[in-house]
């Protein structure tokens, strides 16, 4: 069988609910990657908090970040990486124009620094996974180089507003993608961003067209890399908008539906 490209969301997708890799997928990516498939990953995570994933599955690929904004080789440093951070006077825009809102906070993220404009216990648990530099205080004092992304957390009655204003007045500069459940945060990355953007260089690079590109993902900020894949596999757990245009639905990230879809489909 041709070499294919297996591109894996984290949260709700390669992940069960516990946070961990069922046993039976992880034999069957393994597998696969002995029969010369290549396997990688493309969260909305940083490498930080994915890295202990990466390493789980023993992998060799490069990996999609930020959803987009920072794709890199871990184990290929001669592999030129793309950080593609939001303006910092985008971010100061985006930080006055969401003001009038009842957001509870901002969180900007530099590949492994973290601000916070206001100190709070739970967001600093979410985003402490593997140890990173965090720095708390107002994002205009504090914050001094262009963001990899700007994270805005606010109640769930004011996610869609805030989504709606972003669209209506900076829509050309940023794309904004709303955390799964229960986490109500908005993030914010550079305009024309996602996943199939890190996909389609390592695809090129690795020559493996887009027919032979399997990609499973479970939320928004999946759209565009399962549109990209010549596959697009949605969990059966994710957002209908993902159902509706991907070529074909497994089971969810609890029932194995990764590792039963490719045992299938790549006779493993």
């Amino acid at each position: 069988m041709k070499q294919h490209l297996i591109v894996l969301d984290l949260d709700g997708t390669l992940l069960t609910d516990k946070q961990q890799i069922s046993s039976y997928t992880k034999d069957i990516l393994m597998k696969a990657q002995q029969q010369g498939h290549a396997v990688m990953i493309a969260t909305g995570r940083p490498y930080r908090a994915s890295e202990i994933y990466y390493q789980e599955l023993n992998l060799k690929t490069p990996i999609v970040n930020f959803n987009g904004a920072y794709v890199h080789h871990p184990t290929n440093s001669a592999w030129q990486q793309l950080h593609s951070p939001l303006a910092m006077s985008v971010v100061h825009d985006v930080v006055d124009s969401v003001d009038k809102f009842n957001y509870e906070n901002l969180i900007a993220e530099i590949i492994d620094d973290v601000y916070l404009h206001n100190e709070d216990e739970q967001m600093m648990h979410i985003l402490g996974m593997g140890n990173p530099r965090i720095t708390t205080g107002n994002l205009k004092t504090h914050l001094l180089q262009d963001p990899t992304s700007l994270l805005i957390q606010a109640t769930d009655e004011h996610v869609a507003k805030i989504r709606q204003h972003l669209e209506d007045v900076h829509a050309e500069l940023i794309e904004h993608r709303r955390w799964g459940a229960p986490f109500n945060v908005i993030e914010v990355v550079r305009k024309g961003l996602n996943k199939a953007v890190g996909i389609s260089r390592v695809a090129h690079e690795m020559q493996i067209p887009q027919e032979r590109i399997i990609a499973f993902g479970d939320e928004d900020n999946d759209l565009e890399m399962l549109d990209y894949a010549g596959i697009g596999v949605a969990m059966s757990n994710g957002i209908e908008p993902l159902k509706n245009i991907a070529n074909e639905i497994t089971l969810s990230n609890n029932e194995d539906g990764i590792g039963k879809f490719l045992a299938e489909r790549l006779k493993i």
